[in-house]
Order: C-alpha cells, then structure tokens, then sequence
C-alpha cells in the first residue's frame, strides 16, 4: 500500500486557515490531524475537535518526550502537532491534513522533505486587519504583534511549493481542492493503478471475442 500524502497548510493568524480547512473535510477525505496548544479555546471551539488546549507544563512535559512531530511559540502560545497519529494514518496510506502555523510548517518540511506545503495568504494587510478587528477575539495590543509577524511569515513565501490568495472563500478551497487532486495523480502514487491498466480481465476478454466475431460475420 502507498503511504498517504502530509498537505500542511499554513498562514498568518485570521488568514482563513480553519475555515478553508473546515470546507475541504466535508468533500475530501483525509485524516485531520489535530494540533495541541496552550492558548485558551476561542467561542465555539471544541477541545479534541478543533484544538487540544492544555497547559504550559503539560505541553513542556511533551516536548520532552519528543512527542511532537513539530512544535512553535507563537504570539506567547504553543502549539505543536502531536507525532504518532500522523504516523500511524500516513502509513495505512491516508491522506494527512496539517493545519498549523508557519514555524512549524518548515519543521515538518526539514523533518519529513515530501510534505506538500500550501501557504496561504491575506489579499493585503490591511484586510487582514480588518479580519482581525472584526473577529474580535484579541486585544489591540495582540492584533498589532499578529499584523508585525504576519508580514514577516509573508515573506517567506518562497519557501513553500504552493501560495494561495484568500481573497474569495470558495476559489481558495477550490484551488486548495486541486492541489490535493494534482498530488494524488502523479506517476509516483499511480503505481497500481498502473499496474492494474496492464491487466487483461478473462470475462472482458471473451465478451471482446464475441464481438470480434460478429463484426466478422
């Protein structure tokens, strides 16, 4: 069995990242893989459904255990994806989906070198700010640090196979949509589908016959 493609996906905080996440999962099926963190769950968020939120110490503890397959601080938060589900789905041949933050997108590229990375990005920064204001879930103090590293995370851009533009909901999943389909479909991951075209099938083969036989008759 082929092992299953990691797409991590990744971008500025209220990018869109866990809406356009949200979309591809209800047409596409991969093992999501959900991320750890420390900062506190945000209204309507689930633990163990959208983050698992834990504490400082206990997301140290795991670091030491060597427990993730990558970790960041970010704006004064963790978050870390834990290593062995990743794993354990990749090699029953599942499709994994990473949705985590720009640092520890280019670990799991140093990590695991065929992960395929997609970046998102804002239309600009302005928009991006007004997400932000209009979110409503951070200080002012916060949206500034979040904009300051936004800009920053944009400039690496050059570091990931795919960039895309969330200026219109339903392009980026589609586009996000293709992309997975594209990787689905290179030589390397058709290899039994390959094989199979290679086959000759002894029922086929005979309906073939009879109708060879008709045209000649």
């Amino acid at each position: 069995m082929a092992r299953g493609n990691l797409f991590v996906m990744t971008g500025a905080s209220g990018v869109g990242k866990g809406t356009i996440r949200g979309r591809l999962l209800e047409y596409h099926r991969m093992y999501y893989s959900i991320s750890m963190t420390t900062r506190p769950p945000r209204v309507g968020e689930r633990n163990g459904v959208d983050y698992y939120f834990v504490s400082k110490p206990e997301f140290e503890s795991k670091i030491a255990e060597r427990g993730f397959l990558e970790h960041a601080l970010y704006v004064d938060d963790y978050y870390g994806t834990p290593r062995e589900p990743v794993e354990a789905a990749l090699s029953r041949g599942q499709d994994v989906l990473l949705e985590i933050e720009v640092q520890g997108a280019l670990q799991v590229a140093e990590a695991m070198p065929e992960a395929i990375l997609v970046f998102i990005i804002p239309p600009s920064l302005s928009e991006l700010r007004r997400r932000l204001l209009v979110r409503g879930t951070d200080s002012l103090e916060k949206i500034h640090k979040r904009l300051k590293r936004a800009e920053e995370e944009i400039r690496l851009a050059h570091k990931f196979k795919y960039v895309l533009v969330n200026d219109q909901l339903d392009k980026a999943v589609g586009e996000f949509a293709s992309i997975i389909q594209a990787e689905r479909l290179k030589f390397e991951r058709m290899g039994e589908a390959i094989e199979r075209s290679l086959q000759r099938d002894p029922l086929v083969e005979a309906e073939c016959d009879e109708l060879e036989r008709r045209r000649e008759g």
